[in-house]
């Protein structure tokens, strides 16, 4: 009885090529997941975006006033310069004191 025949080869042929497909298929399912949760990243990002654009909007509506890191709002410039001139009095209290 022959062990290498037609048959035999024919079905190690397609034996071989199923494996062949099944390791292209998990290739592709890493590459495939890889870009769905890269989508999904961007996707949370934009997301985010949108809401942080609709909290600052509602805030301005509600008349909060908009600080800016490096200015002065104008509400707050009266109160420093209350506080610096408290702060003023204080030291010339202070040192006519010593005086």
């Amino acid at each position: 009885m022959k062990i290498f025949t037609k048959r035999n080869a024919l079905v190690g042929f397609v034996a071989l090529k199923a494996l062949k497909r099944r390791r292209k298929q998990r290739n592709h399912h890493a590459w495939k997941l890889a870009a769905f949760v890269a989508l999904g990243l961007v996707s949370a990002g934009i997301l985010a975006a949108l809401v942080a654009v609709a909290v600052r909007r509602q805030r301005e509506s509600h008349g909060e006033p908009q600080r800016l890191e490096g200015y002065a709002v104008a509400e707050d410039l009266g109160e420093e310069a209350e506080s610096a001139e408290a702060l003023e009095l204080d030291s010339e209290t202070s040192e006519s004191e010593r005086e």
